[in-house]
C-alpha cells in the first residue's frame, strides 16, 4: 500500500531531527534544492511592502531620561519596535565593550560552521530549562512548513554547558545586554506613568533566554523563510543582527494597509521590540507586532542573537496580567490574570506562527 504524503513528511521529519545537525547540515551535505519540509506556499505575497525609505522609528539613549522614554513609549506604542542608539553609557564596564555585539555574533557564527557531530553534542529537541539547546525549529513537528534556521537557545546555563566556541562572547552579550534592557524597562516603565523600577519590580528582567540564530545560505531562497511571521513571547527583546539583513515588521500604513517594513541593519544599534506579555502588562498600551525573516539571497549566512527578556517568578501562584495601576473603571482590564507555567504551555502547544496567544488570554 502507498504511504500518504503525510506518512511521508512525517519520517522525512523524523529523519531530518534525528541528523542534529540542523539545516546547516543540509547545506554541508550539498542538497541542491530546498527539501519539501521547508517549502512555503507563496511565502512573500500576502501583504505588501512598504515604500522605500520608510522605517521603524530610533530611539536615542543619550537624550535626557523624560525626553528618552517619551520617545520609546511612541515607539512602543505605534510600532512595536524600534532601533536603540547611543545606549554605550549603560554597558558594563569592560575593557572592549564598544565591539561586544561584533564579536559575539561571529562567535555564534564560529559555533554554527563547527563540524556537525561538534554541534550536535547539545542538540534537543525541546528547549533545556537551565541549560543549552541546539536546535532547528522549536516547532518543527507543529507547523506546516519548517523554516531555514537553526538555533542555540541558553538559558540560565553553568557557563560549562555553553559551547567553547562562543562561551566568552555569549556571556558578555548576556551582561551587557542586560544593562541596556534595565535601562529600557525603565524608560517603558516612566512611558506608562510609572515608577522606573515598575517592570524590574515585576521581576521581568529575571527570566532571560538567550536565543542565536544561524539561517544559513539558501540554494531557493524563494521556496521558504528564515522565520514565519510571529509575535514574542516575551516582555522585550533585545536583538543584534548582522549586517546581511531580512529582519521585516508589520506595520499599518498612512493609507491603513498592512505593510512589512525592512529593519535594515543600522551600524551600532540594537533592535527592541514589544512582547505579548508587555501587551497584556500594559493592557494594551503598548503593542506586540508581527514580524518575520526574509531567506536571504546572498552568498553568506544570516546572524542574530535575541535576548528575551520575561518575568523570573515562575510559580503557580505568581500571576500576572495588567499591571493594577494601569487598571480603572475608565479603563478596565482586557486580559486575565495568569501564571508563567499557564502562558508557556499555552505557547509549546501551538506553531510558532499562530497569532492566537494574546487572544488566549482576552477578557
Amino acid at each position: 500500500m502507498a504511504s500518504s504524503p503525510s506518512s511521508d513528511r512525517a519520517a522525512l521529519l523524523k529523519a531530518f531531527d534525528e541528523s542534529r545537525t540542523g539545516v546547516r547540515g543540509l547545506v554541508e551535505s550539498g542538497v541542491p534544492s530546498v527539501p519539501s519540509i521547508f517549502h512555503h506556499p507563496d511565502p512573500y505575497a500576502s501583504v505588501l511592502l512598504a515604500p522605500p525609505g520608510v522605517s521603524i522609528p530610533i530611539v536615542d539613549l543619550s537624550l535626557p531620561a523624560p525626553a528618552a522614554a517619551a520617545s520609546a513609549a511612541a515607539a512602543a506604542r505605534d510600532w512595536g519596535f524600534f532601533h536603540l542608539v547611543n545606549y554605550h553609557h549603560h554597558l558594563v564596564p569592560s575593557p572592549s565593550s564598544s565591539d561586544y555585539r561584533a564579536r559575539a555574533l561571529a562567535a555564534v557564527q564560529a559555533f554554527n560552521e563547527l563540524p556537525g557531530p561538534e554541534r550536535a553534542k547539545p542538540y534537543a529537541r525541546a528547549p533545556v530549562a537551565g541549560g543549552v539547546s541546539y536546535s532547528s525549529n522549536v516547532d518543527l513537528f507543529r507547523s506546516p512548513s519548517a523554516s531555514w534556521r537553526d538555533t542555540m537557545e541558553i538559558e540560565k546555563a553553568d557557563p560549562a554547558c555553553i559551547p567553547a566556541a562562543c562561551r566568552a562572547e555569549v556571556l558578555e552579550w548576556d551582561a551587557q545586554a542586560t544593562a541596556v534592557g534595565r535601562a529600557v524597562l525603565g524608560l517603558l516603565s516612566q512611558g506608562l506613568g510609572l515608577r522606573a523600577t515598575a517592570l524590574e519590580d515585576a521581576s521581568c528582567l529575571e527570566g532571560k533566554v538567550m536565543v542565536c540564530h544561524y539561517y544559513p545560505v539558501c540554494p531557493e531562497p524563494e521556496r521558504t523563510m528564515g522565520l514565519v511571521p510571529h509575535t514574542d513571547v516575551a516582555v522585550i527583546v533585545g536583538l543584534a543582527q548582522d549586517g546581511v539583513g531580512g529582519l521585516q515588521v508589520k506595520h499599518v500604513g498612512e493609507d491603513g494597509r498592512s505593510q512589512w517594513v525592512d529593519v535594515r541593519p543600522l551600524p551600532g544599534a540594537l533592535v527592541v521590540n514589544v512582547g505579548d506579555l508587555l501587551q497584556m502588562m500594559s493592557n494594551d498600551e503598548y503593542k506586540s507586532v508581527e514580524h518575520r525573516v526574509l531567506m536571504n539571497t546572498r552568498e553568506e549566512p544570516r546572524v542574530s542573537i535575541a535576548l528575551f527578556f520575561n518575568p523570573g517568578k515562575r510559580g503557580d501562584s505568581d500571576l500576572y496580567g495588567p499591571l493594577p495601576e494601569l487598571v480603572s473603571t475608565e479603563n478596565p482590564a482586557k486580559y486575565r490574570d495568569f501564571s508563567i507555567p499557564e502562558f508557556l504551555e499555552a505557547f509549546f502547544s501551538r506553531e510558532l506562527g499562530s497569532k492566537v496567544l494574546v487572544e488566549h488570554f482576552k477578557l
